[in-house]
């Protein structure tokens, strides 16, 4: 089944009186439980795809389709509330709240979803277990290392079991050993199932991947 269904998306944004084609006649298909790494070049679109997919921004032209549902004429509330109840993000700069410790974190998609509190607890205390972190639930960020963060970052991105799950450069800011645990626990999600769409510049990821997806000048060049 299409968990991703693009047929050709175009993103223009205006500068001044010059149109900018940022994204042209984009067309791709991800199924589930696929794991997919989309690389090129600085300026090749990467940024303005992974926004569309995570519905931060709307289509010029086109369509995408997210499971079965068309979002790409929603108004700004419903891609709010499809980010929240079908996708997770997993960022370069982790994006945690420093004064939230790890257990407080990693339940805030939970809490705006209206979990209730006891079972989202819960809940974030197995995911901290399941990425390595059950001797750190109540360490803020400032107290772990940029791997840690990003194992919470993780975590806190398989909060409401998303039926996708977007990666923007998730090995950027971390040291070699720690980018190799984070791609290890990728790869075991990828094997659990998730569907996995990573932004990277890193040749580790696209190894691992099903696919690699290559833009250039905002268009699909390769794919693999």
């Amino acid at each position: 089944m299409a968990v991703v269904n693009i047929k050709k998306l175009c993103k223009t944004y205006k500068v001044g009186s010059v149109q900018l084609s940022a994204l042209c006649d984009v067309d791709l298909e991800i199924e589930q439980g696929q794991y997919i790494a989309i690389m090129g070049p600085s300026g090749s679109g990467k940024s303005t795809l992974l926004n569309l997919l995570g519905c931060l921004d709307r289509p010029t032209s086109g369509k995408y389709w997210l499971g079965e549902k068309d979002v790409s004429k929603l108004d700004d509330d419903e891609l709010s509330r499809i980010r929240g109840k079908y996708i997770g993000f997993i960022f370069q700069s982790y994006n945690l709240i420093g004064q939230l410790n790890v257990i407080e974190n990693i339940e805030l998609p939970m809490f705006y979803q209206g979990f209730p509190e006891a079972k989202s607890a819960e809940h974030a205390r197995e995911l901290a277990t399941l990425v390595g972190l059950a001797d750190r639930f109540n360490h803020r960020p400032s107290e772990l290392s940029g791997g840690q963060q990003q194992r919470v970052a993780i975590a806190r991105a398989l909060a409401n079991d998303p039926l996708i799950i977007l990666a923007d450069e998730p090995t950027g800011n971390l040291d070699s050993e720690s980018g190799t645990e984070i791609l290890n626990i990728l790869d075991r999600l990828h094997q659990q199932g998730k569907t996995l769409i990573a932004v990277t510049h890193d040749d580790g990821i696209a190894a691992c991947a099903e696919r690699t997806i290559r833009l250039f000048d905002g268009r699909i060049k390769q794919q693999q």
